[in-house]
């Protein structure tokens, strides 16, 4: 009758995990997640072999800036801006004498600068894809174009001058791996341009911006982000850490998804887990034999007892100096890009934001990830907002309108 009874039981609690987000059973308790608000967004995309999360999940960002505008969900081409780019990305290469970081990686502002200049087609109108892959693999492409550019160089500063072919082989290059662009093309029944495309979309460009919160420049002052990836010397908003997180906080609460820059080197990032939590042991809460049995763990013990990701526990509270700290001495890096797309609760009640990735839908949460509120304001180097999702407070300090 126990073992029924205990059978029963497991049951139920089957079914309630079934009801829940969390699908990963190899830990107990592990992490269950309910969703507490859940922003349309277009499906997961898969980046595949190529370091374009930057675009990934700024198209999608502004993918759901359709939706919530009115439009229907539609699927821009991700490498109609990255062979942009690519192409803009060489010229400042080349002005620069090579003293540029040229790498696939990029930043938000890259995508609406982009189609600012270029305008956009959707996915089925430039797949990008003419190098014999279903999918972005770009193991070959980096290394054929950054050696091109500095072969280019290599030979100007030997003649003391650029040739006035470099640009047109960088572009046939180009062509042959991404394919030619499109100057007009139908869609639905009509005829566009990329620009016209562009702006029958119903949003605007005007309406982004980038927003991070360091003190090594004044709050509420512009500045160039220090991050390799940052090509383009695009500015970001400053503003103090607990504000960062209202935007974050507002922006979702009124329906606005948020572009998303951030470290996933941290250690308390699991693959595998589909978490980003910064844990720290919970002295307070443990009994005083827990307590000793704890201080006698040497470093690596109590870092592999942390970092287990068996069940959800204290997290640090960040403060304005760790952020800073972490930044200058690099152990946070401008190294992926996501997009914030909804609230989670565990099973304690703690909040965490639900955030889509474009790393295919893999499991546990089939492309999407849970994020404490720790790691997002200690990790995000730059957020992407609608400048109608900043708190009106918060704009006005900004000199935004």
């Amino acid at each position: 009758m126990k073992r029924l009874m205990l059978s029963a039981v497991a049951f139920c609690l089957a079914l309630t995990a079934a009801a829940q987000t969390d699908t990963n059973n190899d830990s107990a308790p592990g992490y269950q997640f309910t969703d507490v608000k859940v922003i349309e967004t277009t499906p997961v995309k898969d980046q595949s072999r190529s370091g374009t999360c930057w675009c990934f999940s700024t198209l999608s960002f502004l993918e759901s800036e359709i939706i919530k505008a009115g439009g229907e969900p539609m699927h821009l081409s991700e490498m109609w801006i990255v062979r942009h780019s690519f192409m803009d990305k060489a010229e400042k290469y080349m002005r620069m004498h090579g003293a540029l970081n040229f790498a696939e990686g990029g930043a938000a502002h890259d995508v609406t600068e982009g189609i600012r200049e270029h305008g956009i087609v959707p996915f089925e109108v430039y797949p990008g894809l003419n190098y014999g892959t279903a999918k972005p693999d770009f193991h070959e492409i980096s290394e054929v174009l950054k050696s091109y550019l500095d072969a280019v160089i290599r030979a100007a500063g030997s003649n003391k001058a650029l040739s006035t072919a470099w640009k047109r082989g960088f572009n046939a290059i180009l062509d042959e791996y991404f394919g030619v662009l499109p100057e007009t093309f139908t869609y639905e029944g009509k005829e566009y341009t990329p620009e016209s495309f562009a702006a029958s979309l119903p949003i605007s460009m005007d309406n982004y911006v980038d927003v991070s919160s360091f003190t090594h420049h004044p709050f509420y002052s512009r500045f160039i982000i220090e991050v390799p990836d940052n090509w383009m010397w695009a500015e970001v908003y400053n503003v103090p850490l607990e504000e960062m997180m209202q935007i974050v906080d507002n922006a979702l609460e009124n329906g606005y998804t948020v572009a998303w820059c951030t470290d996933v080197s941290e250690k308390g990032f699991s693959r595998t887990k589909g978490i980003g939590v910064i844990p720290e042991a919970d002295l307070e809460g443990m009994s005083g034999t827990e307590a000793e049995r704890w201080g006698k763990l040497t470093e690596q013990e109590k870092e592999a007892a942390l970092y287990k990701f068996d069940k959800p526990g204290k997290e640090r509270t960040i403060t304005q100096e760790m952020r800073q700290t972490s930044f200058d001495n690099w152990e946070t890096t401008d190294d992926h890009g996501m997009l914030i797309m909804g609230v989670a609760k565990d099973q304690n009640g703690t909040p965490y934001y639900k955030v889509q990735n474009s790393w295919n839908t893999v499991a546990p949460y089939d492309g999407f990830w849970y994020f404490s509120k720790p790691f997002v304001a200690y990790k995000t180097t730059s957020l992407m907002v609608n400048k109608n999702a900043i708190p009106k407070e918060i704009a006005k300090k900004l000199g935004l309108k």
